[in-house]
């Protein structure tokens, strides 16, 4: 019969306690019984008696004979002993059990989601116009008496009067410009499928990476649903539906920017989004997705859905 018997960490916590007011109960009894008499009334009551010498090697007094209570404090000694032992083998550890609802990550709908903004370079300049041809009448006369062509020959003694003028630096001179701004910094862009998802952490000791995209998605459902908490307000109208986030796992495996997609309200949708966040605590981060060799930051679309069991 012992055997059927089970006990929570709740229940073996309360049973160490009763154990031990009652031990603390046992001890006050005593010495209670212990001090009934008064060192003197013990002395007036034996103080013609014949027995006291035969057990002065022990006790003076027989009725604070502590070894009279032998008999009882071994028998309490013993159930508390068998109490022990009983709650100890059965004590049992029981897991919150985490309920998955059947196809988790199914959608049963048709998921519309606006194109997040490629990071494209701007369109280059517009080229500029052509230049504009003007007709020369054919009745215009060219002069050609007026000499096009001008010798600009030079040798070793030919004079330059017009030097170009030398300029000196000067004090009073303004300072240059200041150098041009930076270009400013490429926003990384963010894909949304890529040659390697990124995975939910706990299972890079697998070989395979089939295993390892199973195993991650059972793990990052298992994460979910552990730490999910019905809404107060979805529960007491029977709100069910599914909720879906999307969230982007950066190079570096952290989880940000997240957003929900499709809210079936009463607090579902913020719900969702506080179990995303958790992920940022978590010790260890997500596996990042690649692309062509190369950490990239990636768009992860997850759905939350929110079912109330028979009898919750």
């Amino acid at each position: 019969m012992l055997s059927n018997l089970s006990f929570t960490g709740l229940q073996v916590f309360v049973g160490l306690i009763i154990i031990v007011i009652l031990g603390v109960i046992s001890l006050f009894i005593g010495h209670r019984l212990l001090k009934k008499h008064s060192a003197k009334e013990l002395k007036d009551i034996h103080h013609e008696d014949s027995t006291f010498n035969k057990i002065k090697n022990r006790t003076k007094y027989p009725e604070v004979d502590v070894f009279s209570f032998g008999s009882t404090f071994w028998e309490l000694g013993l159930v508390m002993t068998l109490a022990l032992a009983v709650v100890g083998f059965n004590w049992t550890i029981i897991e919150d059990q985490v309920i998955i609802p059947d196809g988790a990550m199914e959608l049963d709908f048709d998921l519309e989601m606006e194109t997040p903004p490629a990071t494209i370079a701007p369109p280059p300049p517009p080229p500029p116009p052509p230049p504009v041809i003007e007709e020369v009448p054919n009745d215009v006369i060219l002069d050609d008496e007026d000499d096009v062509f001008i010798d600009q020959s030079v040798d070793a003694n030919t004079v330059v009067n017009d030097a170009p003028a030398v300029i000196t630096a000067s004090n009073d001179a303004p300072p240059p410009p200041p150098p041009p701004p930076p270009p400013a910094l490429e926003v990384k862009e963010i894909f949304k499928v890529v040659e390697e998802m990124p995975r939910f952490p706990g299972c890079e000791d697998l070989e395979s990476k089939a295993e390892k995209k199973k195993c991650a998605q059972a793990e990052l459902l298992k994460f979910v649903y552990a730490n999910i908490k019905y809404p107060p307000m979805a529960r007491e109208n029977n709100v069910t539906g599914t909720v879906v986030v999307r969230f982007v796992v950066d190079e570096k495996g952290m989880v940000g920017q997240e957003e929900i997609i499709r809210d079936i309200g009463a607090g579902c949708g913020d719900e969702a989004l506080r179990i995303i966040r958790l992920m940022r605590e978590m010790p260890e981060r997500w596996t990042p997705g690649k692309q062509r060799g190369r950490n990239v930051r990636v768009y992860f679309t997850f759905p939350v859905k929110f079912k109330l069991l028979t009898g919750s």
